[in-house]
């Protein structure tokens, strides 16, 4: 038999309650040439049960059974089995849309410099939805081109991993990985920054096709890999082999909560601040870690003495559109003389 076009990556553990309406949603698709491989993550609860069920009304779905050995595990193994030119991500306890895997596949068919695309969420229940997530929600729905995902990469990740499809010969050289020099961090933001890394783009379908559940016990809440002090060591390590490659000092634009989070995490990765940019009238003058902090009108005349790599780390959308007018004002490239994180 040859292969599907999508194999459809499902991992799942002690999802016994959602995994049949997640699979279901696969089998509506109105694209039919995928299989599904999923990975049950020795399921303490009927979760093997209900996909073996799936499996036997449907030849498409594949279920391999694994001692449980963590999320990061259950996707390399998932992946090693796909065979489709494209694999799409999908978690147990959300639902696809029907038109999810042709609107995508059909993105990649047409958008060679992609290494994959997302889509824009709904994220459910509704009820009791925490402002932070409906941010969340508004900013990755925001979300409309491969250049604003680079721009914004290293604000927080600009796409959500369950509604990734990939192009398989790029997901197995890169793979999975739990984070790097004895750090781990949040397997699906490290791989869209490898993704991008390579210099080709990231898309997103700018159509909600996937809803995307919150719960209370979701992994991304409970586990520590998804701290935000990970986080920022994996902006730190990806900044620190991109914009800062090849240099030990940098200008450190903002020192508030995010900054100095930022500041520290790339001193653990060998770079630190040659100069820190403020507007708190108390703080400039002053000498912070060894970098004298300046007003942002300074940065022309720092800018005329030779190249610049800026790291602009502040919190709010507003502030953050500030600061790259001011930069672009200078004549500065995003992604090339400076990146905006948070």
């Amino acid at each position: 038999m040859s292969a599907p076009r999508v194999s459809v990556l499902l991992p799942a553990r002690d999802a016994a309650s959602t995994l049949g309406a997640a699979l279901d949603s696969v089998r509506r698709q109105r694209f039919t040439d995928w299989e599904c491989v999923v990975v049950d993550d020795g399921s303490a609860d009927d979760t093997l049960a209900v996909a073996r069920g799936r499996a036997e009304r449907d030849a498409r779905i594949r279920v391999l059974a694994a001692p449980r050995s963590g999320l990061v595990a259950a996707l390399e193994r998932g992946r090693e089995a796909c065979g489709g030119e494209y694999v799409a991500r999908m978690d147990a306890d959300d639902l696809m849309h029907r038109e999810r895997l042709s609107s995508q596949a059909a993105v990649l068919d047409r958008r060679v410099e992609l290494a994959a695309v997302g889509c824009h969420v709904r994220v459910v229940p509704r009820a009791g939805l925490t402002d932070g997530m409906a941010r969340y929600e508004r900013w990755i729905n925001g979300m409309t081109d491969p250049d604003q995902v680079r721009r914004e990469a290293f604000v927080e990740c600009p796409v959500v991993h369950p509604t990734l499809m990939l192009r398989r010969e790029l997901l197995d050289r890169h793979g999975y990985r739990d984070g790097a020099g004895g750090v781990s961090w949040p397997e699906d933001y490290d791989l869209v920054l490898r993704l991008l890394a390579t210099g080709m783009g990231v898309g997103a379908v700018p159509r909600r096709l996937h809803l995307w559940r919150d719960r209370p016990d979701r992994t991304h809440r409970n586990d520590p890999r998804y701290g935000r002090e990970r986080f920022t060591a994996c902006k730190a390590h990806h900044l620190a082999r991109g914009l800062l490659a090849g240099v030990e000092r940098y200008v450190l634009w903002g020192h508030g909560d995010t900054g100095r989070g930022l500041r520290a995490a790339l001193e653990r990765e060998g770079r630190r601040p040659s100069h820190i940019v403020e507007r708190h009238p108390g703080r400039l003058g002053q000498t912070i870690h060894g970098a004298p902090v300046i007003p942002p009108e300074a940065l022309a005349a720092l800018a005329q003495r030779g190249p610049l790599r800026l790291v602009a780390s502040v919190a709010g959308p507003d502030a953050r559109a500030a600061i790259r007018h001011h930069l672009d004002g200078l004549g500065l490239i995003e992604t090339e003389d400076y990146v905006v994180a948070a």
